[in-house]
């Protein structure tokens, strides 16, 4: 592809940046050839000229389009350089917050800083069984597909993690020796698994320290062997280590620690048994204190012994080597602490007692002396003498220092052997994988020795990686058959050679420590002359003489070649350790045994394998003489050749590669430093797989996916029927270099760069066809909204013409309004003007007129007042002294009323203040108000009264004035006279004052009287309106009391309905919760049964010839006659046998139990006694009710009297037989009185045995016999009814022939009377029958109390037995109940005697009755016809009870148990039963039979036909449980028993829904209520079962169906793969689609109603199912980036709909099925719903109640485009979902439990099936069977 092509304007590519190493950029403009310049955008805004190289002219790297970015495998990006890797690393670690990724076959992992939920158990069960590709990228998936290679490729694999210190190396190596512990399990009982992962903390204990990078960083590499048998189970492990930093002990820089297990022994020194240690602060010892750190933030040192000391235990590791650990450890501790004290400069000292020296001496056991005089001394040996001489202090320093180094070295192998040996197997490994965690490439300011070993490993590695890298390539393009070119890769065999070849820095090292003056200085200059110029890889440095440059595959590193001798050499003086050998405490000097055989690389250890340290080795004890330094291999020497042994190892395993990165050198959570994941991209080899895959064809694609992601750009006339030869077409049309592309057979490859281009094509044919798109919608969008607008103007110019129109005619109708109003107004004024004239006019004559009358009015008036004043004055007089006079009497009254009134009101008042006078005011208020009103009508009454009398006065009044006006006139008549008479005129005058004074005071009292009732009337009526406001107060007071107790019952029933509610949720909550940890234990006890079973299948066959005597039984048949053994006497009798044979050590528990047992037996023996009697008193009864039919049936009622003689007498000599064993039974016990009698083996005891099992036997024949007597008993019942219903056909037929025989009327006479007289006899009998059942029931109700009394009596002996001794308590219990039988039997022997003789007298009644009917039949037969005798001996068949005696049982021998059994379950095929028989026919057979034998009263066989049963059942289904249709054919019949027996078990709750023949079915002897229990857990196990079969069959469909199945062709796209390839989405034939879960689904649905099931148990199995694909589908959804998309939300959301559609169909949709998809529906719409704003956050927090907040967040960071026209979801919107859902409670599991199960139910559901009606068909073979 052309530069030009690629380089054009808005390009994105890659520059170099000094701060962030790469920084994206935007070309402003094309690039054209020649360009020496680019104009560059910076995505801060700036814009740059970016010069390109003059010499390379080099353009920059092209950037990934979007879409790539972000991709699982780091081969998927089109262009693969550096910038493109660093970049996709950092999206998925910072927006994604992924830290794995795949770079082909490496996996990539950032260490975050930060406890992520992605390694719980049910991660890994996600994981599981899954292709590589198939998942995300995690640890999990590479120790799955190595552990699925080991298994398919029948190879070792080897699983190497290396990277820097802190990068996460142990924990990647410790989750992946988890998923394999969890995964395969053990082989044996031993939890091997669980010790493979408790060798962890005791090596981090050990081996690991803090450092400046790491809290936990491993100071030593190893190499742990996980061995597998040959069915893939852990069975062991081994560990190698590698270079221990043994430094670490004795120094430790800045804010670093010495190995964690100081600080935990320093943390728990006051634990009691560490006392004796002499610990305490770790800054009180000088090898713990010099980092200044000694604690770990978040980290207990005291809880981390803890689990230390509990690792080791498990492990077996003994408490005493534990503590001997610790000792040597200590003493370790306090050796540092050991002083010198400078004599001189040649030779120095130990003060006397030193305490730390005392306490080392006393923890190690040597001699304090001697040890202290070999601290300060070493002995030299030359070739003629030895001497001792002095050190100097810095000598002796040292010297403590590498002893204590030593030391500890040798612990460290010492603990690694110990854990080897506890790992180890004896069962023979077949195959193995290998967890290599060693240390990375190291380079620091200081590089020494151990750096150059570190990165000599490092070297090997690489190679090993490169060549395996090289390897994978060359097989993918041969498989393809494309051609092979040579890719040239790095090679760094020449960097390798360097160091180990022959004169190679390691051997001029080893050389120089042999030499006696050797120093580091003339070791650098022995490389300088050999490899200085002559090897491109070794370089000098140009300011020192004292290191070297290396240039390895990384990188150039700078060593000091300070300390190279001394640290290879590992010098430690051999007196000290002569020292420490001659130790008392033991365990010392096994660290020091066999130091030469343990630490040379040439002698191998058992297993093959060299345990190889950097421990210097000692002479061996065949050459005394000689020194250790001339035997013992150097440091150097020992690592390469573990070095070697290592690679062997590798290169004969197929490797798996893990890369761990540091992203920065804080610490910090989730911080990406670019410069130093560079460094080690360089360092770990990612850029150099990415590298090699570039040269090559990185870009892979299957025909099928490149013709379904760029159909686009392919014509119609393009698309052929073979998709091979279509992308043939079309690539050579849009690709032009052929050398840009391969086709291989099934794939297609492309260089780098060409998918990128490919994109681009399509991007822009997408975009083109979207800006077409646009465009059409566009303009119809316009041309919509012009019409829209036209039409909006038209509507608007019509209303607005209407408007005007309008206004125009209402301004016309308001002229002619204004007109008339004009004219109507101008009217008014005149008329108004007209009145008002005429008016003035009248009112001036009406006033002129008035006056003048009023003026003659007053002139008479004044006449007339003159004459009346005179009358009142003297009326006013007399009335003026009675005023007075009553004034003061009404006073009085007054005073004495107020002060009876305020006496009155003190009293109210005080009643007011009382709550009582509210009540009381309350209580009485009506009736108080209707007082007060008839008061008030009453003074109404008084008012009326004056008033009355008032206007009477008035009218006394008017009379008396008339009477003066004419008295008036008289006068003025005779004025004349009156002037005659003054003296009278004085006197009227005076009269006339008088009635003036009258009339005022009249006046006066009528306006007092008048005041006083208006003020009466208004103190009335305020008080009236007092009361009433009171009475208003309180009845709103008593109104809002009403209320509040209204309001607080109502609130009190709303709180207790809601606590109801919640206690009922809870409760359901609770059951659930129970019901399910119940099922569960079933599960594992029906597990472990299996278990079990199979444990003795495998011991049978390896045990071919079984122990003599020993049997092992079923492991269910023993559950369950241990655990539901019903309170049977017969099982217990058959017990008793067997236990004969127990020794003979327990007799008096044997024989109280036999005293129970016997009491118990007798009891029953007692009853069966009673019940026999009663059953000959009925008979006795019978016998006297047959007189009446004697001359109608005597030959049948002889037989029937003949049987029950015989067997009356039977049961007499059965009596006579028990008295004789029961007298047998007292002498045997007679004989001895000793405790040894009722012994085991004594003859009492044997003749015990045989006594109770005879009586046992006989029991049997008994319950047979009363079986038979009843069936007499029911069919000489209905013979003794002649008229009723039911009387029999074969009667009726006779009466209706004899009486048609009968020819004369004297024949018919005879007849009648004879009738007339069997029907008075029959009355007679009944009513004698009548008598003889209250004869009968009163000596019933005697021998009920006399049973009281003896059961009183008993319970009486018993327990004044068990006060005795218990040999004294059995022969008295034994004695008392012999006695007790000898008289009952002696009685009932009486009673047959006596019963005898009657059926003696009966018997020879019955022999005349029978000559009698044989004459008369004689004569009868005469008349009868040949064919009618022919018939004859078909009447008596009685057609009714043949009905009758079908009861729906089913007969069968016990012997035919077993072939029932055979028949009926083990070889029954289900197919046939379900599609031809009724359902539910074999527990329908079953039942009968149970319902037979409880007929029986046999509890032996109900027991062994339902033991039989339930272990058949099991059988079958151990046998075929993987077949869905016969465990859901057993789940349905096993539940269709267990409704049976609940059915007719006879309880209420049980029967209301049976008909009254099916309540006659019911159980009668037997409560089967614990095997309804046990038949309740079996068919929860075969629900378990069940749903076990069916998420084995639907789980490989539901990821392909429910993801990766496009159900909507064209919706989601395929984006471009990596070498990781997934699961193709496209529908090949053997994939799996939606349609296949649906079909599937079907299959289910119709076996389980073919099968009969419960529809309740039908609904719980597919809410089960529903679950298993939502749990399933979500957890695939979360851990896989690629289906985290908008389209495959659309795919997800209709897929979910067709299964919603499958309920509607199957009437399921109550079932809660669609409930349990609720997660995966959220889910779904969280992928398609807008993710930008607060208000969409909102909208997502209310919306996805079902997800948990990290499922929540796992798909938003999940969330990937598509295509180019989406986008990503945002980090600031995830934290912003993410403090919304802080508050939430939920649980941190990321996963759903797909493992889990329901609880299930069995409802109960009756059948309403009649078991008469059930015919057997004869295909089941159960012909020997008959029904009842």
């Amino acid at each position: 592809m052309a530069a030009s092509e690629l380089y054009t304007k808005f390009a994105r590519v890659w520059i170099p940046d000094p701060e962030e190493v790469w920084k994206s950029a935007e070309l402003l403009k094309d690039y054209k050839p020649g360009d020496k310049v680019l104009l560059l955008h910076l995505e801060e805004g700036k814009d740059l000229e970016y010069h390109l190289d003059p010499k390379t002219k080099e353009l920059p790297h092209l950037r990934n389009p979007d879409i790539l970015v972000g991709e699982n495998d780091l081969t998927a990006l089109s262009y693969l350089h550096e910038p493109a890797v660093l970049h996709n690393l950092r999206v998925r670690f910072i927006d994604s917050k992924l830290i794995y990724t795949y770079c082909g076959i490496v996996l990539v992992a950032i260490n975050p800083y930060e406890q992520l939920p992605i390694y719980g158990e049910d991660i890994i069960n996600a994981y599981s069984g899954q292709n590589m590709g198939d998942m995300d990228p995690h640890i999990f998936a590479v120790a799955e597909e190595a552990y699925k290679q080991m298994a398919r490729d029948e190879r070792n694999q080897s699983i190497i993690v290396s990277g820097e210190s802190g990068a996460g190396k142990t924990v990647s190596a410790k989750y992946a020796m988890r998923y394999f512990a969890t995964v395969s399990g053990s082989a044996s009982e031993a939890n091997v698994e669980e010790k493979v992962l408790a060798s962890n903390p005791i090596m981090e204990s050990i081996g690991n320290a803090k450092t400046t990078r790491n809290d936990n960083s491993s100071r030593f590499g190893k190499y742990i062997e996980i061995g597998f048998d040959k069915r893939y189970r852990i069975i062991g492990a081994n560990m190698r280590t590698y270079l221990l930093e043994k430094s670490r002990v004795v120094f430790q820089a800045e804010e670093e620690r010495n190995y964690h297990i100081f600080y935990q022994l320093c943390a728990s020194a006051k634990l009691p048994e560490f006392k004796m240690l002499r610990l305490g602060n770790a800054d009180n010892f000088n090898y713990t204190k010099q980092g200044g750190s000694p604690v770990i933030e978040g980290v207990d040192d005291a809880k981390e012994m803890a689990h230390t000391r509990q690792a080791c235990t498990l492990l077996g590791i003994s408490e005493s080597h534990q503590m001997g650990i610790f000792r040597i450890l200590a003493g370790i501790l306090h050796l540092g602490n050991v002083g010198f004290t400078s004599r001189d400069a040649d030779s120095c000292t130990i003060p006397p007692k030193h305490e730390p020296l005392c306490i080392f001496c006393d923890l190690m056991g040597v001699d304090y002396e001697e040890m202290c005089h070999w601290l300060c001394h070493r002995k030299l040996a030359t070739a003629t003498e030895t001497y001792i001489k002095p050190i100097s202090k810095l000598q002796a320093t040292n010297a403590r220092d590498a002893l204590a180094k030593h030391i500890y070295a040798k612990l460290f192998n010492w603990i690694v052997d110990n854990v080897n040996q506890a790992l180890h197997s004896a069962v023979k490994q077949h195959s193995f994988i290998g967890v290599l965690d060693i240390y990375g490439f190291e380079t620091f300011e200081i590089n020494s020795f151990e750096q150059f070993c570190i990165n000599y490993a490092n070297e090997k590695l690489q190679q090993q990686f490169n060549m395996h890298v090289f390897k994978l390539e060359q097989e993918e393009y041969m498989k393809e058959q494309i051609p092979w070119t040579l890719i040239d890769f790095y090679d760094n065999q020449p960097c390798i050679n360097l160091i180990e070849s022959k004169l190679g820095i390691l051997d001029l090292l080893d050389e120089e420590c042999k030499m006696p003056k050797g120093t580091d200085d003339t070791w650098a200059q022995k490389l300088y002359n050999t490899h200085l110029n002559k090897c491109a890889l070794f370089e000098k440095p140009r300011l020192s003489n004292k290191a070297f440059i290396i240039q390895h595959f990384a990188d150039k590193v700078e060593y000091q070649c300070e300390g190279f001798l001394e640290k290879n050499k590992d010098t430690v003086f051999e007196e000290q350790i002569k020292v420490l050998k001659s130790s008392k405490f033991k365990m010392l000097p096994e660290l020091f045994q066999d130091d030469e055989k343990a630490i040379s690389p040439t002698s191998a250890t058992s297993s093959g394998r060299t345990p190889l340290t950097r421990t210097p080795a000692k002479p061996t004890k065949g050459r005394p003489g000689q020194m250790a330094k001339e035997h013992k291999k150097t440091v150097g020497h020992q690592f390469r050749s573990s070095l070697h042994l290592l690679m062997e190892t590798l290169n004969a395993t197929t490797p798996h590669y893990v890369r761990c990165i540091k992203p920065n050198d804080f610490k910090f959570p989730f911080t990406f430093d670019e410069k130093r994941a560079v460094q080690q991209l360089r360092a770990c080899g990612v850029l150099e797989t990415i590298r090699i895959s570039a040269a090559g064809f990185p870009s892979r694609w299957t025909y099928q996916e490149f013709f379904s992601r760029y159909r686009v750009l392919m014509k119609q006339k393009d698309v052929l029927s073979d998709r091979k030869q279509t992308c043939k077409n079309v690539l050579e049309k849009l690709i032009l270099d052929k050398d840009k592309y391969q086709f291989g057979k099934t794939k297609i490859f492309f260089r780098a760069g060409q998918v990128a281009y490919l994109e681009k094509l399509r991007a822009d044919k997408l975009r083109a066809a979207c800006i077409r798109i646009q465009k059409t919608i566009r303009g119809w969008l316009l041309r919509k909204k012009y019409l829209r607008m036209r039409k909006a103007a038209i509507t608007v110019q019509r209303y607005v013409r209407g408007y005007q129109a309008r206004c125009y005619a209402k301004f016309l109708r308001r002229t002619k309004a204004a007109t008339i109003v004009q004219k109507y107004w101008r009217m008014y004024v005149v008329r108004r003007r007209y009145k008002i004239r005429r008016a003035a006019t009248i009112v001036l004559q009406s006033y002129l007129r008035g006056f003048l009358a009023r003026n003659r009015y007053r002139k008479i008036l004044r006449e007339h007042k003159a004459v009346i004043i005179q009358k009142r004055v003297r009326g006013w007089l007399a009335r003026t002294h009675y005023k007075r006079s009553m004034h003061a009497i009404i006073y009085l009254q007054c005073c004495f009323r107020r002060m009876m009134a305020k006496r009155e009101l003190k009293k109210l008042k005080i009643e007011a203040r009382s709550v009582e006078r509210y009540k009381k005011l309350h209580i009485g208020m009506e009736n108080k108000i209707m007082q007060l009103q008839r008061k008030v009508d009453e003074q109404n009454k008084d008012y009326k009264c004056l008033v009355e009398k008032l206007t009477n006065l008035e009218g006394i009044y008017n009379s008396e004035t008339e009477k003066l006006r004419s008295d008036l006139e008289r006068l003025q008549l005779s004025e004349e006279e009156a002037k005659v008479a003054t003296g009278r005129v004085l006197s009227l005058q005076e009269e006339i004052a008088k009635l003036r004074k009258d009339l005022e005071q009249t006046r006066s009292e009528k306006k007092c009287i008048e005041e006083h009732a208006d003020r009466y009337k208004q103190e009335t009526e305020q008080l009236v309106s007092n009361l009433k406001e009171e009475n208003t107060l309180l009845k709103q007071e008593k109104e809002a009391l009403n209320h509040r107790i209204v309001q607080q019952a109502k609130e009190m029933t709303e709180t207790m309905e809601k606590k109801l509610v919640e206690e009922t949720k809870q409760l359901e909550l609770d059951l659930n919760d129970e019901r399910l940890r119940y099922q569960n234990l079933l599960n594992e006890f029906s597990r472990l049964e299996e278990r079990y079973d199979d444990l003795k299948e495998e011991m049978t066959l390896m045990v071919h010839v079984p122990k003599p005597g020993h049997k092992r039984t079923d492991s269910t048949h023993s559950s369950n006659e241990s655990e539901y053994i019903f309170s049977s006497e017969i099982a217990e009798m058959e017990d008793i046998p067997s236990r004969t044979e127990e020794p003979s050590e327990k007799k008096v528990p044997l024989d109280m139990s036999l005293f129970l047992k016997l009491q118990k037996r007798v009891t029953e023996l007692e009853q069966e006694k009673q019940v026999m009697q009663d059953e000959l008193d009925r008979k006795e009864e019978q016998v006297l009710r047959s007189k009446a039919k004697e001359e109608e049936r005597p030959q049948i009622r002889g037989a029937e009297l003949e049987y029950e003689s015989l067997k009356r007498q039977e049961l007499e000599s059965e009596n006579k037989k028990l008295k004789n064993e029961l007298n047998e039974l007292r002498k045997a016990l007679s004989e001895k009185s000793a405790p040894e009698v009722t012994a085991p083996g004594a003859p009492a005891y044997r003749v015990l045995m045989e006594q109770l099992t005879s009586v046992s036997e006989e029991l049997d024949v008994r319950k047979e016999e009363v079986l038979i007597l009843r069936s007499q008993l029911v069919s000489q019942k209905e013979a003794i009814q002649p008229k009723d219903d039911k009387n029999t056909m074969t009667d009726s037929t006779i009466l209706l022939e004899d009486v048609q025989k009968m020819k004369d009327k004297g024949e018919i006479a005879q007849a009648y009377i004879g009738l007339k007289e069997t029907n008075r006899l029959l009355e007679s009998q009944l009513q004698s029958q009548k008598r003889s059942h209250e004869n009968e029931a009163e000596a019933l109700r005697g021998e009920i109390q006399s049973l009281k009394e003896e059961n009183n009596r008993q319970q009486q002996l018993l327990a004044q037995n068990l006060q005795l001794p218990p040999e004294a308590r059995i022969e008295a219990s034994l004695q008392h109940e012999i006695t007790r039988l000898t008289n009952e039997n002696l009685d009932l022997m009486e009673q047959l005697e006596k019963q005898d003789k009657t059926v003696r007298k009966l018997k020879k009644q019955l022999k005349v009755f029978a000559k009698k009917i044989g004459e008369l039949e004689v004569g009868q037969m005469e008349n009868i016809s040949p064919g009618q005798i022919i018939d004859e001996p078909i009447r008596p068949v009685n057609i009714p009870r043949k009905e009758k005696d079908f009861q729906g049982m089913l007969e069968y021998k016990k012997e035919d148990e077993q072939k029932l059994v055979k028949n009926l379950i083990l070889e029954l095929k289900p197919r046939g039963v379900a599609v031809n028989l009724i359902p539910g026919l074999p527990a329908y057979i079953l039942f009968m039979c149970v319902r037979h034998a409880d007929y029986l009263n046999d509890d032996q066989k109900v027991r062994s036909l339902l033991t039989s049963t339930i272990n058949s059942i099991k059988k079958v289904l151990k046998k075929r449980g993987d077949d869905f249709e016969t465990v859901s054919f057993w789940l349905s019949n096993t539940c269709r028993f267990l409704h049976c027996l609940k059915q007719y078990s006879g309880e209420e709750g049980f029967m209301k829904h049976n008909t009254s023949r099916q309540n006659e079915h019911c159980l009668t002897n037997f409560d089967l209520a614990e095997y309804r229990q046990v038949l309740s857990d079996l068919a929860i196990q075969i629900y378990q079962q069940l749903v076990r079969v069916l998420e084995n069959i639907l789980q490989p469909m539901i990821v392909s169906g429910m993801l990766e199945h496009e159900t909507i062709q064209g919706v989601s796209g395929v984006k471009p793969t990596g070498l990781r390839k997934r699961t193709s989405s496209i529908a090949d034939e053997g994939t799996y689609t939606l349609d296949s879960i649906l079909r599937q689904l079907n299959s289910f649905h119709s076996v389980m109603c073919q099968h009969g099931m419960d529809p309740e148990l039908i609904k719980q199995v597919v809410k089960q199912m529903f679950y298993i694909i939502g749990a399933i589908t979500l957890n695939n959804l979360l851990l896989r980036k690629d289906m985290c998309s908008w389209s495959k939300g659309m795919q997800i959301r209709y897929n979910v709909s067709q299964l919603e559609e499958w309920l509607r169909d199957k009437n399921l949709m109550n079932s809660g099925a669609k409930e349990t998809l609720e997660p995966l529906i959220q889910a779904a719409q969280l992928l398609q719903v807008k993710k930008k704003t607060d208000d969409d956050a909102e909208a997502i927090c209310s919306m996805c109640n079902a997800l948990t907040t990290a499922q929540i967040v796992k798909v938003l960071n999940l969330y990937t485009p598509v295509n180019e026209f989406e986008e990503r979801v945002s980090v600031s919107f995830i934290r912003t979902i993410q403090m919304r859902l802080r508050d939430r409670k939920d649980s941190p599991q990321l996963l759903m439990d797909a493992k889990h199960i329901f609880p299930v139910t069995f409802p109960f559901n009756p059948s309403s099936l009649a078991l008469e009606t059930i015919q057997i068909p004869a295909s089941l073979g159960l012909g020997f069977i008959s029904r009842v």
